[in-house]
């Protein structure tokens, strides 16, 4: 597998995307190909998008001034983030545990880095349909058909610094079960999946970097995974919450929260 970091210009509200990873990889020398597969990170979706908020545009309630003391953060900010998530489970010093778009995520993805002073980036609205859109956007164009994964970072419990986590597919299966396969020894596997979209959007984190690298785009060939027509979000990566070890070890041991 090949992976190749693409550097962009900054992207603004209303870019064309698609017409920006087309230009950008032909002045790089970089040639999209049959089941090749794009990463593209989320923020410039949300970029592209206008997900953009001003804090000082924003009136936080008396919960969200109840957040922001309790975690030490702008009040402001807590009220995005009880707008955006989906569940708010607790939290840390400057992050709070919530559930967005069936993905547990700190803050609700909400992020204040690489953007202008007092503003926020929203995770994108609907990140399956980005995916597909980009897809079928670029065969349109260039008759090619590739896939499109959608990276933000992610964390891992009890692990430092962020991983990439996939928020959205379009052209392979981000997952491959198996459930009814053996081992080297011949015993049944039982419980495993490969979260084969996750591991790819690690090693395109990994180019993309978290500062002023500039590369939110990463073109991957030969990528070992199973090509196909599907779309899938946060909620077909998803399990209940009674299956994961994480979420089900502490709802049964301490009580389950909720905003």
């Amino acid at each position: 597998m090949k992976l190749y970091a693409v550097k962009t210009r900054l992207i603004k509200t209303g870019d064309d995307l698609v017409e920006i990873i087309l230009e950008t990889l032909n002045e790089q020398n970089l040639q999209l190909e049959e089941n090749d597969v794009l990463a593209i990170s989320s923020k410039i979706v949300s970029y592209a998008e206008g997900r953009l908020v001003k804090l000082s545009e924003i009136k936080p309630s008396e919960k969200a001034r109840e957040l922001a003391r309790k975690y030490s953060l702008k009040p402001e900010f807590a009220e995005l983030v009880l707008r955006e998530a989906e569940k708010i489970y607790g939290g840390v010093e400057k992050a709070i545990l919530t559930l967005k778009d069936c993905v547990l995520a700190a803050n609700a993805g909400i992020d204040n880095k690489n953007v202008l002073e007092d503003y926020v980036v929203l995770w994108p609205t609907n990140t399956k349909e980005w995916a597909r859109k980009i897809r079928e956007d670029i065969k349109h164009r260039i008759g090619k058909r590739v896939a499109v994964l959608i990276v933000d970072s992610g964390l891992v419990p009890l692990r430092i610094g962020t991983i990439g986590l996939a928020l959205a597919v379009a052209g392979f299966k981000p997952i491959r079960d198996h459930r009814r396969s053996v081992d080297l020894y011949g015993k049944p596997i039982m419980i495993t999946r490969h979260a084969v979209a996750d591991d790819l959007a690690a090693a395109a984190h990994l180019l993309m970097g978290e500062a002023t690298e500039k590369t939110p785009i990463v073109l991957i060939k030969d990528a070992p995974v199973d090509f196909d027509e599907g779309v899938c979000g946060g909620a077909d990566m998803m399990m209940p919450s009674k299956e994961c070890i994480f979420m089900g070890t502490f709802a049964s041991s301490n009580g389950s929260g909720g905003a």
